[in-house]
């Protein structure tokens, strides 16, 4: 990493020695320039502001959010921001180096753990544990985003940045952020409905589980092969029977998968049970399909909800 990131500050010194002292506005457009490291942040300021700022999602729609790395170009992007919305967790190491090295006291930074109360990544029975966790200290869940509560309060924080940065469109950044969040809380209010009348309270992962937030939000206990942010594929023999056993003892109709993930444990717990492979999306990334045809967050939260409902009334 530290390799890596030595070729980029270096790269990001050649290409941007010209473009200190730069103000917020593109200069082609006269928009104020905001970076949003992954899907969520951006999808919200999408909802928020529309085409009245440049907006540009770091993470390729597809790729994998812990193998990234920062281009010279993105680097340049960040440099040339005058809003830059990162998770500030771990998975996200680089974004320190680089904000250090952009050297930008102007330019703003939100940081989405900043914005609620963060939780630590729980191991909960079954589930396998990281080599690299034993005796480490406790790492936060990063995906804060999939609690629709705490959507809310990422989106007002957003929308009253904007609004700072952007006096001339506040009126515009205010009215349609109390739309989207009044659609937030229809979401959230769906969610407690189908809990609320579930015949279980237990859901059922053959994969990471990124789900810990929203698993809070609306008191469901779990069960998974991984903690979110595990970089691990392969569980033990021993969790995956712990799975099974567990959707048989307790009728679980459903086994989740999250998205870009292969299924595979997801599938050989349903074939030893029964039960059905669903997709539960967090929303982390989204694939360059669903991107091209402007999949939002809401979207897929309201597929989630479909999702979860199979699995807790049936």
């Amino acid at each position: 990493m530290r390799r890596i990131l030595a070729g980029l500050l270096a790269a990001l010194l050649i290409i941007t020695l010209a473009a200190c002292g730069r103000d917020r506005a593109a200069p082609e457009t006269g928009k104020l320039q905001v970076v949003a490291t992954i899907f969520p942040p951006y999808d919200f300021v999408r909802a928020i502001a529309g085409d009245r700022v440049e907006l540009t999602m770091l993470l390729p729609p597809g790729a994998e959010s812990h193998s990234y790395e920062p281009s010279p170009q993105d680097m340049v992007t960040i440099q040339n921001s005058g809003l830059f919305i990162c998770v500030g967790g771990k998975s996200e190491a680089w974004v320190e180096e680089v904000l250090k090295a952009v050297g930008r006291d102007d330019l703003v930074v939100l940081r989405l753990m900043d914005m609620v109360d963060a939780v630590e990544e729980e191991h909960v029975e079954g589930m396998e544990a990281a080599e690299e966790e034993h005796g480490e200290e406790a790492e936060y869940d990063e995906h804060v985003w999939t609690s629709p509560k705490n959507a809310i309060r990422i989106v007002e924080k957003i929308a009253q940045t904007l609004c700072d940065l952007d006096e001339e469109n506040a009126p515009a950044y205010r009215q349609a952020a109390e739309v989207y969040i009044g659609k937030l809380e229809e979401l959230d209010e769906t969610f407690e409905e189908i809990v609320s009348g579930a015949v279980r309270k237990t859901i059922v992962f053959g994969d990471r589980f990124p789900f810990r937030y929203f698993a809070d939000a609306y008191g469901l206990d779990y069960y998974a092969a991984f903690p979110g942010c595990a970089e691990q594929s392969e569980p033990s023999a021993r969790t995956v029977a712990f799975l099974i056993d567990k959707v048989q003892a307790e009728g679980i109709p459903v086994v989740f998968c999250v998205e870009m993930s292969s299924g595979k444990i997801a599938d050989a717990i349903c074939e030893a049970t029964g039960a059905r492979k669903r997709l539960l999306h967090s929303c982390h990334v989204v694939s360059r399909d669903d991107f091209l045809a402007g999949k939002t967050y809401l979207e897929l939260m309201e597929e989630n909800a479909v999702a979860l409902k199979e699995a807790l009334w049936e």
